[in-house]
């Protein structure tokens, strides 16, 4: 696709029990701020950000995807899409997320040994093109969360749809994402999911090789108040104006792409910057950056970021076409 200017909205309402599920799968996403709802692209990990996104284009691909978070935890991801026929596709996919050794310990602070949380999602995909240009599709999850003795159920669902025009490489996107509640809970409380709404618009800027991105989040609440540490005064400080509220809805990226062999994406996430106050953060906290290649009948993808300045995150996608590879 031709370079492109990208925008959009989202709005959610996120509980820390579920919050891995705005985690992407796709380093072309991460890449460019963690959003990529409107990326016209036969790339299936990108169907966790628009499950419109995935059609017959795609034919039989299979896709993985590594993450080391934070430098502790551990994400991997696999993921199987196909067309059906020519107007439709359809996929499977499975997450699994590992944080790592850590040390329990009662209500006293006698220890109670080490665990190790894991949460896992199945997932099964469909999309058809309602038009020549507007296509529709759904993502069905089933999420299991294992944290020590506690474990809970949940399940979700996303709802999409894509309108593109070739000519113009224009991209139009609307999502509704984790729809849906738990089953089984971890205890008394409920913990809700992260409700998304999603709107992104994609447009190439005079057929060049570069590409602008903006997607605004969070947008059921205008008031997105952090916390800032002062390092002088050691004390901490509630932060809040027109300016930081408009900002922590907003992430910018910017996409050099000469070739659909290639590209380089760098992101900016104010959020996650100023999330990260003054005593945690570093010079790169909220960027992100990232490119992908294709070799063959193989696609490579890579992202890092470094939104704490004593913890860095690496993603990597491979993926392949088994027509290709068999053929």
């Amino acid at each position: 696709m031709a370079a492109t200017l990208c925008f959009g909205a989202s709005a959610q309402t996120s509980s820390n029990a579920y919050s891995f599920l705005e985690i992407p799968t796709s380093a072309h996403a991460y890449a460019l701020g963690g959003s990529g709802a409107a990326v016209i692209d036969d790339d299936a990990t990108l169907v966790d950000q628009n499950p419109a996104l995935l059609g017959p284009e795609i034919e039989k691909q299979v896709a993985f995807s590594y993450m080391l978070y934070m430098a502790t935890s551990n994400f991997a991801s696999a993921r199987f899409a196909m067309g059906a026929g020519e107007n439709s596709a359809w996929g499977i996919g499975i997450r699994y997320l590992n944080y790592g050794r850590m040390t329990g310990y009662d209500e006293s602070g006698i220890q109670t040994g080490d665990f190790s949380p894991q949460d896992m999602v199945i997932e099964g995909t469909y999309s058809r093109d309602i038009t020549a240009r507007l296509r529709g599709g759904a993502n069905f999850k089933v999420v299991y969360s294992n944290y020590e003795q506690y474990t809970a159920w949940a399940l979700a669902v996303d709802l999409g749809i894509n309108y593109y025009d070739d000519e113009k490489d224009l991209s139009f996107s609307a999502v509704l994402s984790n729809m849906g509640g738990q089953v089984k809970r971890f205890n008394n409380s409920y913990d809700r999911l992260p409700f998304d709404i999603t709107l992104a618009y994609m447009q190439g800027i005079g057929g060049g090789p570069f590409s602008v991105a903006v997607t605004a989040n969070n947008l059921t609440r205008w008031k997105l108040p952090y916390y800032e540490h002062s390092d002088e005064s050691q004390t901490v400080e509630t932060k809040q104006s027109f300016g930081s509220n408009l900002f922590r809805h907003l992430i910018f990226g910017l996409q050099y792409a000469p070739s659909e062999k290639f590209y380089i994406g760098l992101g900016y996430n104010y959020k996650t910057r100023t999330d990260m106050s003054t005593y945690h953060r570093n010079f790169l906290s909220g960027f992100s950056l990232g490119l992908g290649l294709r070799v063959k009948s193989f696609r490579l993808g890579v992202s890092y970021a470094m939104p704490h300045k004593s913890g860095s995150t690496l993603m990597i996608n491979l993926a392949t076409n088994l027509d290709e590879l068999l053929n």
